[in-house]
Formats: C-alpha cells, sequence, structure tokens
C-alpha cells in the first residue's frame, strides 16, 4: 500500500469513528418577530418556501424601504451563489417581484 493510501484510509476511519459516535443535536429556535406580509402575487409563496426556511421574515423589514428592483434582485442573487439558498432560477424573478413590490421602492404598485 501506498503512504498516500494508508493515510486517507486511516483519515477515512478515524472521520467515520468520530461520527459514529456523535449524538444528534437539536436547535429551538425563538418564535419569528414578523411574518413575510401576504399577498396574491406569486413570489408571495415561493418567499414563504425558499426565503423563511433560511431566515426570519423580519430580515426583509431591515432592507431600505427606498431599494429598487436591482437591489432586491442583487439579494436573491446574494442568497443563492453566496449562501447557497436553494432557489430555483425560474422562481428567482416572482420572489424578486414580491419583495420589491411589498417592501421596496414599488410597494403599493
Amino acid at each position: 500500500m501506498n503512504t498516500r493510501f494508508r493515510f486517507l484510509a486511516a483519515l477515512l476511519l478515524a472521520a467515520a469513528a468520530c461520527t459514529a459516535g456523535a449524538a444528534t443535536k437539536t436547535i429551538q429556535l425563538p418564535p419569528d418577530g414578523a411574518q413575510l406580509t401576504p399577498s396574491p402575487l406569486p413570489g408571495y409563496a415561493k418567499a414563504q418556501v425558499n426565503c423563511v426556511a433560511c431566515h426570519s421574515a423580519e430580515y426583509m423589514l431591515y432592507q431600505p424601504p427606498t431599494a429598487p428592483r436591482g437591489y432586491w434582485e442583487a439579494m436573491v442573487k446574494r442568497m443563492k451563489a453566496v449562501f447557497k439558498a436553494p432557489v430555483p432560477d425560474e422562481d428567482m424573478p416572482a420572489i424578486v417581484d414580491y419583495l420589491v413590490k411589498t417592501y421596496g421602492n414599488e410597494k403599493g404598485r
């Protein structure tokens, strides 16, 4: 056996031994302080599934109310690219539309 293979095998065995004895941990999150603002826009349901699965709806309230569509587009793209949010590409425009019309500078349009 070559040295690299033995090292890799030992590393895998050590990792397996560590995870075998590890206990499952649970986390109790505090209740959300805010809910997404209901809307008939299709992005509302998509935001409920994709956005608040990872963070509170309160996050939207911290964004500038004058934020334009480009800001919200960048924010949704950032969530997907940087934080690996599992948002389907085809849902992104509807989510952006909901966010900008509910929390951004197109509110009420």
